[in-house]
C-alpha cells in the first residue's frame, strides 16, 4: 500500500489513477495511524510553496515526515512535494520547508516565461528510479520556481534546461523528489512509478 499524502495543494486524483493503472493500491490520507501502515508516502502538490509548508505544520505532518525518512520509509515528492523537501524558495522567503535538501530554491529569470509548461528533455543518473527510462527522455513539467544544480549538485538525480540548468529529480537516501509530473508524462512517466512501486514492494517494512 502507497499513502498520497492528503494536505490540500493540488489534484491527487491523477497520481492515484496512475498507480492504480500499475495495479498497486493507494490510500489517500494524512492520519499518521493511517500512514505509518504504508511503505511508502507520496507527497504530491501544486501551489505556493509557504502555504503548503504551513498547511504541513498546522496538521503535524512535518515531524512525521522526518521521523519517517530518518527510518528509511520510500518517499516521493512530486513537483511542489519536490520543492518541500528544500529548506527555502524565492517564492516565500519567510517559509522553511523539510530541509532534506538544503539551500533556496529560485524563479526563473526574466526573459522565460513562466511558469515552464510543457514537455521537456532529462538527462538521468542510474538509478533504480529511472531504470528502463532511456536517456533524454521527456517528462510534463509545470512550475515557476527550481532547483538549481550547484544547490543540489550533492543529491542531484537528474537534470533538465529551461533557459537555464536545473535539478529534475534529487535523492537522499530512499526520499525521492522529482520536479516533473510523472502521472502526466505518459508511457515514461508511468514506467518510473512502476519502478518506485517496485523498489517499495521490494523494501522491508513492518509498520512504525
Amino acid at each position: 500500500m502507497i499513502a498520497i499524502i492528503d494536505y490540500g495543494m493540488g489534484n491527487v486524483t491523477s497520481v492515484r489513477n496512475a498507480f492504480a493503472y500499475l495495479g498497486f493500491k493507494t490510500v489517500l490520507t494524512h492520519e499518521p495511524e493511517v500512514l505509518n501502515s504504508c511503505p511508502a508516502l507520496v507527497l504530491p502538490g501544486v501551489g505556493a510553496f509557504g502555504s503548503a509548508a504551513e498547511v504541513l505544520q498546522r496538521k503535524g505532518l512535518f515531524d512525521y515526515l522526518h521521523a519517517r525518512r530518518e527510518k528509511g520509509s520510500f518517499l516521493l515528492g512530486i513537483c511542489l512535494g519536490l520543492q518541500l523537501f528544500f529548506d527555502r524558495s524565492e517564492e516565500d522567503p519567510a517559509g522553511r520547508g523539510l530541509t532534506y535538501f538544503p539551500d533556496k530554491l529560485k524563479r526563473f529569470p526574466p526573459g522565460l516565461k513562466v511558469p515552464h509548461m510543457g514537455w521537456n528533455r532529462v538527462l538521468a543518473e542510474p538509478d533504480p528510479l529511472f531504470e528502463g527510462i532511456p536517456q533524454g527522455s521527456h517528462f510534463y513539467f509545470a512550475h515557476s520556481f527550481y532547483a538549481p544544480l550547484l544547490t543540489a549538485e550533492d543529491y542531484l538525480l537528474a537534470r533538465c534546461r529551461y533557459g537555464v540548468d536545473f535539478a529534475a529529480a534529487v535523492k537522499q537516501g530512499n526520499a525521492y523528489g522529482v520536479q516533473f509530473h510523472p502521472e502526466k508524462s505518459g508511457e515514461m512517466g508511468l514506467r518510473l512509478l512502476l519502478n518506485f512501486g517496485r523498489m517499495v514492494e521490494n523494501a522491508d517494512y513492518t509498520g512504525n
